[in-house]
């Protein structure tokens, strides 16, 4: 989750990208805030383990846009 207005999508979607390769950009979703000043993104990618599941987070929650991230 992060603000909606400075491009977390395509940050997120890089971010997974570089650690999932193949993943399909279809299984991305997208959900504004009710008064639009935030958006979640959900990515659904089938995980290889732990350490995969481990990088991509951590990578995420050190981008300058993720506020939020599970």
């Amino acid at each position: 989750m992060g603000p909606a207005d400075r491009g977390l999508e395509s940050a997120v979607i890089e971010i997974v990208r570089r650690h999932a390769p193949g993943f399909d950009e279809t299984a991305v979703s997208i959900r504004p805030s009710r008064g639009g000043k935030w958006i979640s993104v959900t990515v659904t990618i089938e995980a290889h383990g732990k350490p995969q599941l481990d990088a991509i987070y951590r990578e995420l929650t050190a981008h300058e846009l993720v506020v939020w991230a599970l």
